[in-house]
């Protein structure tokens, strides 16, 4: 018999996959804040799971769960980050150029 030291964020239905193994999971229920905090430390998690896979379609459907939970935590619905992004896009650019910055000379 041994443990295994998780902690960490996992999805709703991760205690009754590990109790229809024969194993009893240790869980608590985390409050709003801290919720938020472990759903931004998945989603790093998540994303250097994706940009370890080469860019598995699986990998990148586990990002976009965490940022779905991330937006209903937050309240932002679709619209409020589409014009986000839109706004972004319109000051910044996006990504379609394929720009690497490699460095800047400066004038000091």
């Amino acid at each position: 018999m041994g443990t295994i030291v998780y902690q960490k964020l996992v999805r709703d239905k991760i205690p009754e996959i590990i109790r229809a193994d024969g194993q009893e999971p240790d869980l608590r229920i985390l409050d709003d804040d801290e919720y938020r905090k472990k759903l931004l430390e998945k989603l790093v998690e998540e994303a250097k799971e994706l940009l370890e896979s080469g860019g598995d379609i699986g990998e990148r459907a586990d990002v976009a769960e965490v940022l779905k939970a991330l937006d209903k935590s937050f309240s932002f619905s679709d619209d409020d980050v589409e014009q986000a992004r839109g706004q972004k896009a319109s000051a910044r650019g996006g990504f379609e150029q394929k720009i690497y910055l490699e460095k800047v000379v400066t004038n000091d």
